[in-house]
């Protein structure tokens, strides 16, 4: 599960519905994804529509508070509620992403902007999943997205430019990315322009820990002062691995500044074992 604030009923019905979305449960039947992986990814297809549909009705809950109210309404009939998302959905969105639609406005919500919420995240969990055996390849390059744009001031300010329309951002990104990354990095990070985040890239770092979840994994940052050979980076994501006791996926920064040594940042927790974190806690000791 992603770092999503969701608690009480609400919790329980992403848990509930992440379940049902799950490739093992399969919203889109197992036998349709075995068939993809001998002719080439008619799943993936299926998954990726899943993701673009559950984004499109978190949208319009958005976008229309009377619809979005009446989804969450407790007191309204769950059979009701369901019978008038089907009939707003139908032909609209894919089989399966309609079901899943109707399902969700029959649970309880905490908040009524929660059904949204978690609607945005199962359409993130199908899109990585789309990806399928290149989930690695997925993160790393949400990574290095991330780092692009951090790197570079102008594309930043241009994605964060308010007076930008979102096909022009969109436009932007797809001429940085087109046909050097996976359709599904390349598709999470035009989303990550216009979701719920408050940022570009905040949205593609959640992104990332949400493609880690899906398979299981957690994601530390290694901020080292040169290039780790790939055996040291072969060792630490087995020490950090063993440590948590689940795969670790490693996002290396090389940071000159540190000087030397290595700091490793997972969730909250962080371990700092840099030459400038050793000064600077010297210094603080002395000043004490």
């Amino acid at each position: 599960m992603s770092s999503l604030d969701l608690r009480g009923p609400s919790a329980d019905a992403l848990a509930a519905l992440s379940e049902r979305l799950s490739p093992a449960k399969g919203i889109v039947p197992t036998v349709t994804r075995l068939a993809a992986r001998v002719t080439g990814g008619e799943a993936d297809t299926d998954m990726a529509r899943m993701g673009e549909d559950l984004y499109g009705v978190a949208t319009l809950l958005r976008s229309e508070p009377g619809l979005r109210r009446v989804a969450t309404d407790v007191s309204t009939d769950p059979e009701a509620k369901s019978r008038l998302f089907r009939q707003i959905l139908d032909g609209k969105v894919s089989g399966p992403a309609r079901d899943l639609v109707t399902d969700a406005v029959q649970r309880r919500w905490t908040r009524t902007r929660d059904l949204a919420d978690a609607l945005e995240h199962l359409a993130v969990v199908a899109i990585v999943d789309s990806a399928g055996d290149a989930s690695d390849q997925l993160s790393d390059e949400l990574f290095a997205v991330g780092q692009l744009i951090d790197e570079q001031p102008e594309v930043r300010t241009a994605l964060s430019d308010p007076t930008r329309s979102n096909e022009d951002k969109s436009r932007l990104l797809r001429a940085l990315l087109e046909g050097k990354t996976l359709p599904a990095t390349q598709r999470l990070a035009e989303l990550a322009l216009t979701g719920s985040h408050r940022s570009f890239s905040v949205a593609i770092e959640e992104y990332q820990k949400v493609a880690a979840d899906a398979h299981g994994q957690r994601v530390a940052e290694v901020r080292v002062a040169h290039e780790l050979s790939s055996t040291d980076i072969e060792r630490l994501q087995a020490a950090l691995s063993n440590q948590y006791g689940r795969t670790v996926h490693l996002n290396v920064v090389v940071d000159p500044e540190i000087l030397g040594g290595m700091r490793v940042e997972i969730g909250d927790d962080v371990i700092d074992g840099t030459v400038s974190g050793r000064i600077d806690d010297a210094r603080r000791r002395l000043a004490g």
